[in-house]
């Protein structure tokens, strides 16, 4: 048993828990997505795991309350360095292009300093390094642009600045992060 699944487990194991979804209708992939709820509780079973430093917050909550709950919860494991942040593998460094290369298809967190922002068509590129080619970015599509303005983050105004991005990692000509929402991307010290 993984770590995370014990963690879990030693929460849920003989308790009733009860489901809590944006709606009953599956995802595409048939996945229903909801939030877990120990029976006499009023935290998240997600809540309670990002405390422990037993997961990571994906970032791609849409309710803005369920999503603060969840950045606090990690936030506050980080902070006190437990579970999976009492070590430095929690966030990859976006200057080692090839640690975060080796996690392709897999979740991961990812901290660096922006060195440029550039326009390409329809996608915006967030770059951590000057070999466009090898180095970490992260891709936030002209859909997607509108609704990270409106949360007060101008991707311009990233450069120069340390920033934590979230997500599943791609490898194209080099590691990339595609960002879908708004969570995904937390300047860091903030």
């Amino acid at each position: 048993m993984t770590d995370d699944t014990a963690a879990l487990a030693s929460l849920v194991a003989g308790r009733s828990v009860s489901l809590h979804g944006e709606t009953d209708a599956p995802d595409r992939y048939g996945r229903q997505p909801a939030f877990v709820f120990l029976e006499d509780a009023d935290r998240t079973v997600q809540g309670m795991l990002l405390e422990r430093g037993a997961a990571l917050a994906s970032g791609t909550v849409a309710d803005k309350a369920c999503a603060a709950e969840l950045a606090t919860s990690e936030a506050s494991a980080r902070q006190s360095k437990r579970g999976l942040w009492a070590g430095s593998a929690a966030i990859k460094n976006a200057e080692s292009p090839d640690d975060i290369l080796a996690r392709v298809g897999q979740f991961t967190v990812v901290e660096g300093k922006v060195l440029s922002v550039r326009q390409a068509g329809s996608v915006t590129y967030v770059n951590f390094g000057r070999r466009w080619t090898r180095d970490f970015a992260v891709t936030i599509s002209r859909r997607v642009g509108p609704a990270i303005e409106a949360a007060g983050i101008s991707p311009k105004a990233l450069e120069n600045k340390r920033i934590r991005v979230r997500g599943v990692v791609e490898g194209r000509t080099g590691p990339r992060i595609e960002v879908l929402r708004v969570g995904q991307i937390e300047v860091a010290g903030r």
